[in-house]
C-alpha cells in the first residue's frame, strides 16, 4: 500500500520524542532503520479486558538509567508479535499505538513494549513510522526540539 506523501523532515540518528498525550514530555530515541516496528520500554505489563476487548497497562521509565518520573498507560492491544532482535532472539511482544511528536510532526504509530533496561535509548524509531516523511542524517543527532538543558542531563553519557 503506498505511503501518503509528506513534506521530507530530515532527523538524526538519535531523537527527542515526546508523547504529550500520554503525559510523557521527553523520552530519548534511536532513529533505528534497520528495525521494523518502533519500540519503547515498557514495564509492569498488566493484561486485562474492557468492553471485551483486550488492553494493557503498562509503565515507561523515560530517563536512562534511572526508574525516576515513570508514567503508566493504558491501551488497546492493537497486535502481538514476534520480533526479532539484532542478536537473532525472538521474543512475542504486546503492540499499542502510541501518539508521538518526532520533529515536530505529530503522529499515532504503532509501537512494541518491551524491556529495554539494558539498552541504550529507552525508545526505538522503526520504519514503519519513518515512512511518514522522515528522512535519517546518520551523521548528526537531535535535529528536532529537544528539552531544556536540566532535563537532557538526566540522560548524559548516553
Amino acid at each position: 500500500m503506498p505511503v501518503k506523501s509528506h513534506p521530507t523532515i530530515r532527523v538524526g540518528w538519535r531523537e527527542w520524542v515526546r508523547m504529550p498525550s500520554a503525559g510523557l514530555p521527553w523520552i530519548k530515541a534511536k532513529i533505528d532503520t534497520g528495525a521494523r516496528s518502533s519500540s519503547v520500554h515498557a514495564f509492569d505489563l498488566d493484561r486485562f479486558e474492557r468492553d471485551g476487548e483486550p488492553w494493557v497497562r503498562f509503565s515507561i521509565h523515560p530517563w536512562q538509567g534511572s526508574d525516576e518520573d515513570a508514567v503508566t498507560l493504558e491501551r488497546p492491544i492493537v497486535d502481538e508479535r514476534v520480533v526479532r532482535s539484532s542478536s537473532g532472539h525472538s521474543e512475542e511482544r504486546v503492540v499499542v499505538e502510541l501518539e508521538l511528536v518526532l520533529a515536530r510532526r505529530r503522529r499515532t504509530t504503532e509501537v512494541t513494549l518491551s524491556n529495554r533496561d539494558e539498552m541504550g535509548f529507552r525508545m526505538l524509531i522503526g520504519r514503519e513510522t519513518l515512512l511518514h516523511g522522515y528522512v535519517v542524517d546518520p551523521a548528526v543527532s537531535y535535529l528536532g526540539p529537544r528539552p531544556k538543558l536540566h532535563l537532557r542531563r538526566r540522560n548524559r553519557g548516553r
